[in-house]
């Protein structure tokens, strides 16, 4: 089967590689951090690497000790944006030392002092901190933290995959760097 030209063309229409490199959105001044607990799925891993770098983060931080886990899988998720972003496994200790003190951390959390993600003023500056699948976070790490932010659920199912969580705060995040943060009700 051939193609024909127009063919191609509406294939490199729809490629979103190609659609994005023709829009004008401004790269951001402050890049976000994408910090995590003790995740133990190496394709969670990867997915918070490509997602850290749809938005042009720099660095991914998987706190914790004795990891053993598959690179093979975490490359594979990432992709491309494996050699993008900067993976790096930490001691919370040795992470919470090295943290820049002009950046805010901002937990994704469920709990009593968090408030709800589309209503609240994220920083220009922030370390986003993620729970492990299981447990989420323990509360010596949420005592860490600036503030704590949650996503409201209003289906049956009240969990959100760990990446997934990411992914709504992070575009929270970039549409209010973007488009200003203009937020009612706060």
């Amino acid at each position: 089967m051939r193609f024909k030209e127009k063919d191609i063309l509406r294939t490199m229409e729809t490629n979103s590689v190609v659609f994005f490199n023709a829009q004008s959105y401004q790269e951001l001044p402050n890049k976000p951090i994408i910090a995590a607990w003790q995740i133990i799925n190496p394709e969670n891993i990867g997915n918070l690497i490509r997602l850290a770098d749809n938005v042009g983060a720099e660095d991914v931080y998987i706190l914790g000790e004795d990891f053993h886990l598959r690179m093979s899988s975490i490359r594979k998720t990432a992709g491309l944006s494996f050699n993008h972003v900067q993976l790096s496994f930490i001691t919370p200790e040795n992470f919470f030392s090295q943290l820049n003190p002009e950046y805010q951390l901002v937990a994704i959390e469920t709990s009593n002092e968090s408030t709800n993600i589309f209503t609240t003023n994220l920083p220009e500056k922030i370390v986003f901190l993620l729970g492990n699948e299981r447990n989420g976070l323990p509360d010596d790490l949420l005592d860490k933290c600036n503030s704590q932010v949650h996503i409201p659920m209003t289906g049956k199912c009240k969990s959100m995959n760990v990446s997934h969580a990411l992914a709504v705060a992070l575009f929270e995040w970039q549409r209010q760097m973007l488009f200003g943060k203009n937020i009612q009700g706060t």
